[in-house]
């Protein structure tokens, strides 16, 4: 990462609700790209512990068992904290935690290839299932819930090219330079 020891980074998807005391049939019925699968309290709490300078426990989230991992991590802040997620804008209270919001328009079919390779990696998810759930459930629910936070990030970013990301890193460091 551009930020070396600088940044610490987090990701929306430790944050999924635990889904472990459910039985597989009623896990694999949950539409995890609906934002209420996401524990935004936890979420809330790690983000103000951060702003008052603490370091905190973040949860590691399974995605093939739909549980929360039994060992987290134990984080403390640094000088730039970089969170990526879907729903990260819709929430005021969030918003007003981050001093910089960026979001970043994907076009629909390279958001396919991206989670096509993804889950039968990573996951495990066989091709056609993946394919099925992005249309029934990840598209309405990008358009619903994802693209219209567009509308309260400081950047919007069109599918950018690699120096429009080396631009942003740029102004980034000197930012941190300059605080």
């Amino acid at each position: 990462m551009a930020f070396g020891e600088n940044v610490t980074r987090l990701s929306l998807d430790d944050f999924y609700r635990d889904r472990s005391r459910l039985s597989d049939k009623r896990r694999s019925a949950i539409n995890f790209d609906h934002p209420r699968a996401i524990d935004w309290k936890d979420v809330e709490r790690v983000l103000a512990k951060f702003a008052a300078g603490g370091g905190v426990h973040i949860p590691k989230y399974d995605f093939t068992t739909h549980a929360r991992a039994e060992n987290g991590e134990f984080v403390k802040p640094k000088s730039l904290i970089i969170m990526d997620g879907l729903w990260l804008l819709r929430r005021p209270a969030l918003r007003k935690l981050f001093s910089c919001r960026i979001f970043i328009h994907c076009p629909q079919h390279l958001r396919l290839l991206r989670r096509l390779g993804r889950d039968r990696v990573e996951r495990g998810r066989d091709p056609a299932n993946v394919r099925k759930q992005f249309l029934q459930q990840v598209v309405p629910m990008h358009d619903r819930f994802v693209a219209p936070q567009s509308r309260w990030a400081n950047i919007v970013m069109k599918h950018p090219k690699e120096n429009e990301i080396s631009s942003l890193a740029q102004r980034i460091e000197t930012l941190l330079k300059t605080n």
